[in-house]
């Protein structure tokens, strides 16, 4: 199955467990992209105690995912590239298109 994950928030514990799902979703056979959206974009800097979400992130794309986030909302908030590439509203259509499934965390 083509999963798709669009996570919307920088909730830490949300952020988290979007992840771990990626994660578990890839190492169950599925493939699996996480597109980062909002708030969401900030996520890769979060580590508040039990949710190191950064952890998380690496984890998922060792495994063989994917992650992309949203060009817009990391100019908004004066963030840079780092662990995924910057994509556009146009990537996240077509990967809404392709998908099976599509779950949204925020």
């Amino acid at each position: 199955m083509k999963l798709s994950l669009i996570i919307n928030t920088n909730d830490p514990e949300k952020a988290w467990n979007g992840f771990r799902l990626a994660v578990a979703s890839t190492l169950a056979g599925h493939e699996v992209k996480v597109f980062l959206l909002g708030s969401g974009v900030e996520v890769e800097n979060i580590q508040e105690g039990t949710f190191n979400v950064r952890a998380e992130m690496e984890k998922f794309l060792e495994v063989g995912g994917e992650i992309l986030a949203c060009g817009t909302c990391l100019k908004i908030r004066q963030q840079k590239e780092g662990l995924c590439p910057i994509s556009t509203m146009n990537d996240l259509v077509k990967l809404i298109e392709v998908s099976d499934k599509v779950v949204v965390i925020g």
